[in-house]
């Protein structure tokens, strides 16, 4: 994940204020998720130390749901925004692929549902596999949104009109 993104990064970082702080807040969220996925549990109960801290999942967890309502609520906007500036109207790609991505919410906000508020003496039984099934849902949800990265930036580039 964290090669891609440098890709994405190099290939569409500077070319938008909108795509710009995206990639920012996409790098925040990496950044979380791989510390939190290095404290994965063993088999062997010498390591329960490696086990996240209930603050640790608690940041993540709120990472991951600034990111998805940042995606949702400002992002998106401020993109319609420019984009209706410019006279542009979205395509029916562009509508399927934002449903993609709308796809990618539940299960992320189902691990936060389950994770933010974890107690001390909460069983962490499910961690690795929960840990393994976010950084498949985010790797999707980062891939279909370079998607659309690419559909804006060839968008703005192309305005209506031009």
């Amino acid at each position: 994940m964290l090669n891609k993104f440098r890709q994405v990064q190099e290939e569409w970082g500077g070319s938008s204020e909108v795509i710009d702080h995206w990639l920012e807040t996409r790098q925040a969220l990496l950044v979380g998720y791989v510390k939190l996925a290095a404290l994965q549990p063993s088999s062997t109960s010498s390591n329960v130390a490696m086990l996240p801290s209930k603050e640790e999942l608690q940041h993540f967890s709120q990472q991951l749901v600034d990111y998805i309502s940042e995606g949702h609520f400002k992002i998106y906007d401020m993109v319609m925004d420019k984009w209706s500036a410019t006279g542009f109207q979205s395509t029916d790609e562009i509508s399927q692929t934002y449903a993609k991505i709308v796809l990618t919410t539940e299960p992320l906000l189902s691990f936060t549902d389950k994770y933010a508020e974890i107690g001390v003496n909460d069983d962490l039984e499910d961690y690795e596999s929960d840990m393994s099934k976010v950084g498949e849902v985010l790797e999707l949800r980062f891939e279909v949104e370079d998607r659309l990265i690419q559909l804006i930036a060839d968008s703005l580039a192309m305005p209506p009109g031009a």
